[in-house]
């Protein structure tokens, strides 16, 4: 039996009993007095039975009722509208008539207030859904919640918290909105208490357990200025995940989830933009490398999405190669996909890759980047960063790549240590090879980004987890950030944008206070910083900044089509061979010391001083 049958059958005996009921009602009120012929008694029967067969015919017993908002209050009105004209009809037909219009009329507005109260009764009554405490069983106690916002994400989480079984133990007291108008207002029968400012006032009025945040494309600012409100109240938080992200195909989990780092730093993600032109990379063969990393995973997902015609996958990670090849081929598995383990390094192996495949787009993501421990192995940046650079962009060039964009990094910007001036040569090396090539050459800088290996934002996590101490280097330090699919998005659109030794950063807004980061994401947990969890500041490390920028003071940004994009007009060095010269002697040399001199002479040489010309 379906589940339409099942429902006529268990509620169409209710349904005409009720339309009997006002009908009978009605005659009896209208004429002081029940029908005493069966005439009349006769036509009120038929009169249910033509609102019962309006209500199968209309789909009323196909829908959930349990399960379905006000809105599906409409076929029911649809059925009795034309039940009504039916019935009337009817009646005008027989003479004497069998009962009054009037009680026709009357009798269908009790029928449809009858018949919706009956379908909607456990939102009339949510209390009869509770667990029966008489069973003598142990009732847990309830959770005193408070949601943030009033849209349809906060009604449709209300209604879940209302009338969802599991979920009884929660108790709404009250909304948060900043629109005045809507105070004292009741949705799903809670009421709008105040706005973000009353917010930790509220919280210790009631006694809130949870603070759940309902907000849809909040913008990053007033994101972060809400959760400085929450933060100054001992309740949890929880965030109601938008209908975006649960439309997104990357989606994971469209449960209600942890504040994460992404709405700490708060900024308006950089998505797709509809203005730029993207075609240069869509359906050409793409090399990634250091396809296995943080960047080049989430730029082969990304560009995976573009159609390309072969993607091919380069990094020395041997698992973690591998790793990336299963996920890919599982999400796109109609997608030509090959992975390469190979070492950027080695001119043989990079030849062989492009001899066989003859990429049109490179992506170059492999480099190593923890600024320690390339202070310590000085050789090893070098090798890994320049060498490897300039391995694979001379090969696009001399295998005609159309276009080859390189992953670089706020810290080439005034290097002080050796991985920003190794990846600021990287930055020369590919400017340099644009005067000489057709291909497409251009770069691209980000500050740090979110949830990287070896970020900061992972260690705090570990160290919080740990009960501290939290470990930063100073207190006034402070950095720009940015999320993986972020920094991506900004990789494709300037590989879009380049014409050639162009230089691309993103505008990012605000810099971030490190350990203002840290205190916010121990509040997050319920705890106290300083308190609970301790912070120690251990000193700058070797080769860190204090303050990173997005670009040197002799280069001017300007912006793009793009609107989170901006090009940087960087200084016009003079092309030599001296130039080459200098990066192959610094390729050759092994000793730490002599490198790290080298390495400040060449770039310093390469850039400009108060007295030179601007471009």
């Amino acid at each position: 039996m379906n589940y339409r049958t099942r429902s006529f059958l268990i509620n169409a005996p209710l349904d005409f009993a009720v339309a009997s009921g006002a009908y009978l009602l009605t005659f009896s009120i209208r004429l002081i007095g029940l029908p005493s012929s069966e005439f009349h008694i006769t036509f009120i029967l038929l009169a249910a039975l033509i609102l019962v067969a309006n209500l199968w015919i209309f789909g009323v017993y196909k829908r959930l009722w349990d399960q379905t908002s006000g809105h599906g209050v409409l076929p029911i009105v649809r059925a009795v509208s034309a039940a009504t004209i039916i019935t009337l009809v009817l009646s005008l037909l027989q003479f004497p008539r069998p009962i009054p219009l009037s009680v026709v009329l009357v009798g269908s507005l009790l029928s449809l207030s009858g018949l919706v109260a009956l379908r909607y009764r456990s939102r009339m009554f949510p209390s009869a859904r509770r667990a029966d405490p008489s069973n003598g069983a142990a009732q847990p106690p309830h959770t005193k919640v408070m949601i943030v916002g009033t849209g349809k994400l906060a009604q449709n989480m209300a209604y879940q918290l209302r009338h969802t079984a599991a979920l009884q133990t929660y108790t709404i007291v009250g909304f948060i909105d900043d629109d005045q108008a809507k105070h004292g207002m009741y949705v799903e029968g809670a009421p709008v208490l105040g706005d973000r400012q009353a917010i930790p006032t509220i919280a210790q009025a009631h006694g809130i357990d949870l603070i759940i945040l309902a907000l849809k494309n909040a913008a990053g600012d007033d994101f972060r200025d809400i959760l400085t409100y929450c933060e100054n109240t001992s309740a949890r938080l929880k965030v109601v995940p938008d209908v975006d992200t649960l439309l997104n195909p990357s989606a994971t989990d469209y449960r209600l989830r942890d504040v994460n780092i992404d709405d700490l730093v708060g900024r308006t993600i950089v998505t797709r933009s509809d203005i730029v032109d993207m075609t240069p990379i869509t359906c050409k063969l793409v090399l990634v490398t250091g396809a296995a990393g943080s960047i080049g995973s989430e730029l082969s997902r990304q560009i995976a999405a573009y159609k390309p015609t072969h993607l091919v996958l380069l990094d020395s990670n041997e698992s973690d190669l591998h790793d990336m090849h299963i996920d890919l081929r599982s999400r796109y598995p109609e997608l030509p996909i090959t992975p390469v383990l190979g070492d950027v390094t080695l001119h043989a192996e990079m030849r062989a890759v492009f001899e066989q495949f003859k990429p049109q787009i490179v992506f170059h993501c492999a480099a190593y980047k923890h600024v320690p421990m390339l202070e310590r192995y000085p050789q090893k940046a070098i090798q890994a960063n320049v060498l490897g650079t300039k391995n694979v962009a001379e090969l696009a060039s001399e295998y005609h790549a159309e276009r080859f964009v390189l992953i670089s990094t706020d810290k080439a910007i005034d290097p002080s240590s050796v991985m920003g001036a190794s990846k600021r040569l990287c930055e020369l090396i590919v400017y340099h090879l644009q005067s000489e090539s057709q291909t497409r050459f251009g770069a691209v800088r980000f500050g740090n980004v979110l949830g990287s290996r070896g970020s900061v934002v992972p260690m705090f996590t570990r160290q919080i987890d740990a009960g501290g101490p939290v470990t930063i280097t100073d207190p006034n330090m402070t950095r720009f950030f940015m999320t993986i699919p972020e920094a991506v998005n900004l990789v494709l659109h300037a590989a879009c944008l380049t014409h050639g030794g162009e230089l691309f950063v993103l505008n990012m807004g605000e810099s971030v206070r490190i350990v203002k980061l840290a205190e916010r994401m121990i509040r997050l947990r319920g705890l106290r910083p300083y308190t609970d969890i301790p912070i120690e500041f251990i000193g700058i490390r070797p080769g860190e900044k204090l303050h990173e920028a997005l670009y040197m003071e002799h280069e001017e940004a300007e912006p793009t089509i793009h609107p989170q994009i901006l090009h940087v007009k960087h200084w016009k060095s003079e092309f030599s061979d001296e130039f080459w010269t200098q990066v192959n002697c610094l390729i050759d040399t092994h000793d730490p010391e002599t490198i790290r001199k080298q390495l400040e002479q060449l770039v310093r040489l390469q850039t400009p001083t108060q007295e030179d010309p601007q471009p």
